[in-house]
């Protein structure tokens, strides 16, 4: 005789793991850390490498002293140290991966309770911790291909610094400073292809983001429709737009929810961008709407079917 189990909606049914999910977040990176390490050799090879490894034992050493199940095979480890070091130029120094994988494991996820309980995402929240203590190191760019040459990002440029704007196929192909993942458009774009194949992520947040950056700073930024392809491509966008803000933590459960944070980070990121002080906006606009996703879904969740209205 079977077993009925009998639960109150919504009822959800998947296939896939959160290992296997999280394993096709890293699959789906690999080809921007290829590009990056072929762009600036054993320096890009070497972060990525020791903010993945520092992850990880973070992880279980924290899951071993706490006396929980140590489930560093889940890969969830391993896709924060790869976003770490993706989010650090490749002049960065061996220690801050090393700090920033431990901020990032220990600080933002287990001090909320691990996976699936940090309210922001833990790479990001790392990295802006990294700016702040080490604004220098975290802000010295090179030229592919170039040892120890300081080079202006895309994005700086377009705000003032002197320099000379890469071209527009440079900038979609990668042949430009930044961070060690975010250099490659086409690159981070083939692995959002697969992502998106693969159901792992939804368009709303991405293309709402991308498109709300994308008419703000045309329109605002005073500088043609040229521009306006500049800031998609260079930065963190498409790496936070594909890859951080669709973080199923930290954000919204809701297709409109979704929608709302895709369009709130849009709007953050313009606004940091041509107003601000720092080139870039994406991470602190993705935090923010992290802290923000809460609240969008109390708006957003429908209510459950026969759900009493309670009076005051």
């Amino acid at each position: 005789m079977s077993m009925l189990t009998v639960t109150s909606a919504p009822h959800i049914r998947s296939k896939d793991s959160v290992s296997r999910i999280m394993l096709d977040v890293v699959l789906a990176l690999i080809p921007a850390g290829l590009f990056s390490v072929y762009l600036y050799g054993t320096r890009a090879f070497l972060t990525i490498i020791l903010g993945v490894a520092s992850a990880v034992l973070t992880e279980a050493l924290i899951q071993k002293l706490t006396k929980k199940p140590v489930t560093i095979t889940d890969f969830s480890a391993v896709v924060t140290g790869l976003l770490l070091a993706y989010n650090l130029p490749p002049s960065a120094p061996w220690w801050l991966p090393v700090i920033g994988s431990f901020v990032a494991i220990a600080l933002v996820k287990h001090v909320f309770g691990g996976l699936g309980n940090n309210f922001m995402n833990p790479a990001l929240a790392a990295r802006a911790i990294l700016l702040a203590a080490w604004p220098v190191q975290m802000t010295s760019w090179v030229i592919p291909n170039a040892d120890a040459v300081s080079s202006a990002t895309p994005l700086a440029i377009l705000k003032g610094a002197e320099g000379t704007l890469p071209s527009l196929r440079d900038t979609f192909i990668g042949n430009i400073g930044g961070t060690i993942g975010e250099v490659s458009a086409a690159a981070l774009l083939l692995g959002a292809a697969y992502l998106l194949y693969r159901k792992v992520i939804t368009w709303h947040i991405p293309v709402t983001y991308i498109a709300t950056t994308f008419v703000l700073v045309t329109l605002l930024g005073g500088k043609g429709l040229e521009t306006g392809i500049y800031h998609i491509f260079t930065g963190g966008l498409i790496l936070g737009a594909f890859y951080m803000a669709t973080d199923y933590s930290s954000s919204p459960i809701t297709a409109k929810g979704k929608l709302i944070m895709g369009v709130g980070c849009g709007i953050l990121t313009a606004v940091i961008r041509l107003y601000g002080g720092y080139p870039e906006g994406v991470s602190y606009s993705i935090l923010l709407m992290n802290v923000a996703a809460p609240l969008i879904d109390k708006y957003t969740v429908p209510r459950v079917f026969g759900e009493v209205k309670q009076h005051a």
